[in-house]
């Protein structure tokens, strides 16, 4: 009967170290940042909190021998890993615990390695160093076995039924736990590349103009604090159309990406970025006058040198305009558009670079009378409905549109959105041409549902229309006015717009979820949005910015971070929409990262919305 007693309370505390072993595991599961801090703390735990004489974790090699190596261990070592040799392969040297575990992908247990059948070769030196029993648990991860986790005691007959279980659930925790950090990692790795493909430009490596915006702000408060002027030079390459028809999109990029490498190196503060197709922009931070005229000489200097292209020597022509702080304007804006103003100057009088010459009062007031003319072109007939077509890549069918609107100017003609867009958002009319477009849209769609076309129409939404109080009592009597349901109606929000302003975007767009609306995040990986953020916004789909989706079949890194954003929207059960698909060779490759829908020119242009209902009789699109 004491003997009984005995071995039970033995049991039991073998038991008690699993469990211990168990616990501080998985506590060390919410603590890791990286596998090899994991495996390390396993090992710690096993052996200091847990009990047991050693614990080691080991990955399995796919060499030629499959060999065994160690990656982490703790406990009464005294070079006992650098003693023996392991294998997982079915040869003398993997009959042990640990080759046994990983090739088989069981437990597997020695509970006295001295009577223990096997003659495995380093079982002598396992008993040199005081190790009686041996439990050996495969590591199975996404799938594969990846290693395994043994652990040696100082008793035989140890790891019984119940030990077994409690290390076994260890081991399958510790396995989620490398999971759950690999995923991890893949999220930072995509989220990281999505922010540097939103900063810098693909092709070139160059900041690109969201960077250029952020820095030319930070250089423009610097030198107004130190009373200094700054220099906004920019370049256009003249050639650039001509070489495209000629040669191909590829000589042409081969052109592009060896131009950026003749631009001008600084030393400190300067910027050098690729703002269009053919355009550049040098802002020289403690630049007048003289110092920017200098950097435009040596700028078209380094140009004239011709760049072979398909075996031709091409000359690289461009023109510089530049403008100056204060004397040209106080505000990045201003300074960047009169550096392009000044630059079309140049190519239309044939000069090389000119520096810009309109007078500050006189574009102030044409920018006023202009949000005036703005102003009544909501009120009265000057503006036009617009739209853009988005197509499901698997069937082809229609399976949306885009609102967009154009302003019929009287004596201007059609001005493009990229023209007064800016000044709605700067005069205050922006939220009242939302509401423009929001109205002109259900018109339309009900004309449409007339003659038996039925097709949700998307909306963009600022961030001025975000803060509207009436937001919503706007969209519910839209929609009241033209008997529509919601599904009529989708709306589109820059991630640039949510991040502005992450917890109030949330509130407002749970809102108007609640309506039965549909969301899309417009123009997504150039806000910097986080997964967590992501999880969090009552979205159905999001749409990828144009400026990866475009580079794609021609540039590894777009198409990577298109790749990554399709796997993470569908992570999150969000659909995709590819923006920019100006070929059907990026329309098949989307096709093949899973991509729902596409949007470009490969579809089609912007169109009068009128014309829509003919386009559509006529579109036509094979799919795959």
């Amino acid at each position: 009967m004491a003997t009984e007693f005995s071995c039970d309370l033995r049991e039991l505390k073998r038991v008690h170290r699993a469990l211990r072993t168990l616990s501080a595991s998985n506590r060390a599961l919410l603590r890791a940042e990286c596998e090899e801090s994991l495996f390390h703390e396993f090992c710690r735990v096993a052996v200091e909190e847990g009990g047991y004489r050693l614990a080691w974790v080991t990955q399995a090699e796919h060499d030629e021998t499959k060999t065994v190596r160690p990656v982490a261990s703790a406990g009464v070592n005294d070079g006992y890993l650098e003693s023996i040799q392991l294998s997982w392969a079915d040869t003398p040297l993997g009959q042990g615990p640990t080759g046994t575990a990983i090739r088989t992908g069981k437990p597997s247990v020695i509970q006295n390695i001295q009577t223990d059948p096997r003659e495995a070769p380093w079982f002598e030196v396992g008993v040199a160093h005081g190790f009686a029993s041996f439990i050996a648990l495969p590591l199975l991860v996404e799938g594969s076995i990846i290693g395994a986790i043994t652990i040696a005691a100082p008793e035989p007959d140890a790891f019984g039924a119940d030990e077994v279980a409690l290390l076994s659930e260890t081991a399958d925790d510790l396995a989620f736990g490398i999971e759950t950090l690999r995923m991890r990692m893949r999220h930072r790795a995509a989220e990281d590349t999505i922010r540097r493909m939103a900063y810098f430009d693909a092709l070139t490596g160059l900041p690109n103009r969201l960077q250029l915006q952020e820095r030319l702000n930070a250089a423009l408060d610097v030198a107004r604090a130190e009373n200094r002027p700054l220099a906004v030079l920019h370049l256009q390459i003249g050639s650039f159309r001509e070489i495209t028809e000629a040669l191909g999109y590829r000589e042409s990029d081969l052109q592009l990406q060896e131009i950026a490498k003749r631009m001008p190196t600084f030393e400190t503060g300067e910027i050098v970025a690729r703002v269009a197709e053919d355009a550049f922009v040098v802002v020289l931070p403690r630049g007048d006058a003289e110092v920017a005229r200098g950097c435009a000489k040596r700028i078209l200097a380094t140009l004239a040198a011709p760049i072979e292209l398909s075996g031709l020597l091409l000359d690289s022509r461009a023109t510089i305009g530049i403008t100056l702080y204060p004397g040209h304007g106080a505000d990045a804006e201003a300074l960047l558009r009169r550096a392009a103003a000044a630059n079309f100057q140049a190519r239309q009088t044939g000069q090389y670079y000119i520096f810009y010459a309109g007078g500050l009062d006189t574009e102030c007031t044409r920018r006023l009378a202009l949000m005036g003319e703005l102003r009544r072109a909501i009120d009265g007939d000057e503006l036009r409905l617009f739209c853009q077509p988005k197509v499901e890549i698997s069937s082809g069918q229609v399976s949306g549109v885009e609102a967009l609107v154009r302003w019929e100017h009287p004596s201007l003609g059609m001005i493009e959105p990229d023209r007064f867009i800016p000044l709605a958002e700067s005069a205050g009319l922006i939220t009242p041409l939302t509401y423009w477009v929001l109205g002109a849209a259900l018109r339309q769609s009900y004309v449409w549902r007339a003659m038996g076309v039925e097709v949700p129409i998307s909306v963009n939404l600022s961030a001025h229309d975000l803060r509207d109080a009436q937001l919503l009592e706007r969209v519910r009597d839209a929609l009241t006015t033209w008997g529509a349901s919601p599904e009529w109606i989708a709306f589109e929000i820059k991630e640039s717009t949510l991040m502005n302003d992450p917890a109030g975007a949330c509130k407002k767009l749970s809102k108007l979820k609640q309506l039965g609306v549909e969301l899309f995040i417009d123009d997504f990986g150039t806000g910097y949005s986080s997964l967590a953020y992501l999880q969090k916004l009552p979205i159905d789909s999001i749409k990828i910015d144009q400026s990866f989706v475009s580079a794609m079949t021609s540039d590894e890194d777009s198409q990577v971070i298109v790749r990554s954003t399709v796997e993470m929207a569908h992570n999150l059960g969000l659909h995709v929409v590819a923006e920019g698909v100006e070929t059907r060779a990026i329309a098949d490759c989307l096709a093949q990262l899973g991509c729902e829908d596409a949007q470009g020119f490969c579809i089609s242009r912007p169109m009068p919305a009128s014309q829509y209902v003919d386009w559509r009789a006529g579109f036509s699109w094979i799919a795959d």
